[in-house]
């Protein structure tokens, strides 16, 4: 548990202290947001905001898990270590980070609000999310558990399981399953990146939920003295789970200090990209897949607006449902004020997390 609040203090601190000094140096060198030509139009003055702000949470979380580990192993001669799937949790954060840097570096360059080709974009996404599915179905422990499972899940493990079709086919089924998951999660923490706060408040609260679900999988571990056998769980490495969530978490606030209106930074989707990355490798790594979507209610409310949007648009020959989207643009543009917006939709977002929180628990008691 110590590795836990030594995590979340650090990444609060780094963001906190890091994020000013990034934000000067992109001023200087007029690393600035370039506004959407059909946006709000109370968005125009956001113009030349600094951008790329994902890279200091990034690094935060990075040095972060580094020195947590780094203190246990001064301070206990049973810590463990860096686990399999922490790094490998970090690896898809970081690969999606980078995808993230090179749409917003070409957003720079073009000096316009569009970034990477659909499919340059694509490809990144798809070149991290395969190399992050096959690392993350090796690695056994010594119960022969995997970070990840071929299985489908929802709180835990389900029957449906990949496995069923081969060592070769299932495995080739859980990397597009988990592609799916990892495009899913990116796009639609991208989606939620609109305003103010918004995207990096949500994700707080979901890492912050994962916390908990890794801390009570650790608790309820079936290799544990506590565990309730016919309920515990097979997850591995779940205290280090905890401990990336927390530090997630910390360094999340730290930037929200800044990010919060009138923002001083965007996370830019150097940001977006990587947080989604790490809420898609929580859903896998914590075999919570279907349950993310509880979790992660508003970003799927918001999403399905644009799906519905578009949708809509296409078969009527032109008609909307919302003035724009995404959502929060849609009241936007109702005459809601962007801080009444943001904060209504984080009361949202906190409630899911909360539902699938309840969700989480409520299994284990009527189970049990």
């Amino acid at each position: 548990m110590i590795a836990v609040v030594i995590g979340a203090a650090l990444g609060l601190l780094l963001t906190l202290l890091g994020t000013p000094l990034l934000i000067r140096f992109l001023v200087r060198r007029g690393y600035g947001q370039f506004i959407r030509d059909d946006g709000p139009t109370s968005h125009e003055f956001k113009r030349g905001t600094p951008t790329m702000g994902g890279a200091v949470i990034i690094l935060a979380v990075l040095i972060s898990y580094a020195l947590t580990h780094g203190v246990l192993l001064l301070i206990s001669d049973t810590a463990a270590g860096p686990s399999a799937s922490g790094l490998i949790l970090l690896l898809l954060m970081a690969g999606m980070g980078v995808v993230g840097f090179f749409d917003d570096a070409a957003k720079i360059t073009k000096k316009q609000s569009l970034g990477l080709s659909p499919w340059a974009k694509i490809l990144g996404q798809g070149i991290v999310g395969v190399l992050f599915a096959v690392l993350a179905l090796q690695f056994p422990n010594s119960e022969g558990n995997t970070p990840a499972s071929t299985a489908i899940s929802f709180v835990r493990e389900t029957p449906i399981d990949f496995a069923v079709f081969g060592t070769v086919i299932g495995g080739i089924l859980f990397v597009i399953w988990a592609n799916l998951i990892n495009t899913a999660a990116t796009n639609a923490v991208n989606l939620t990146d609109g305003l103010d706060g918004l995207a990096a408040a949500a994700t707080a609260m979901v890492t912050a939920a994962y916390t908990i679900i890794s801390i009570w999988q650790y608790n309820q571990s079936c290799s544990g003295p506590r565990a309730v056998e016919s309920v515990c769980y097979t997850v591995r490495d779940p205290m280090d789970m905890a401990t990336v969530a927390a530090i997630i978490t910390g360094a999340l606030i730290g930037f929200l200090w800044w990010n919060t209106s009138p923002a001083k930074i965007f996370m830019g989707d150097t940001g977006s990209l990587a947080l989604g990355g790490a809420l898609a490798g929580f859903a896998i790594l914590t075999h919570t897949q279907l349950l993310f979507v509880i979790l992660g209610g508003l970003f799927v409310i918001i999403t399905m607006s644009v799906i519905i949007q578009v949708g809509y648009f296409k078969l009527t020959g032109g008609k909307r449902v919302f003035k724009m989207t995404p959502l929060h643009h849609h009241f936007e543009l109702k005459g809601w004020a962007e801080v009444t917006v943001v904060v209504r939709f984080w009361i949202i977002g906190a409630l899911a997390v909360g539902l699938g929180l309840a969700v989480f628990y409520g299994e284990w008691v009527i189970t049990q």
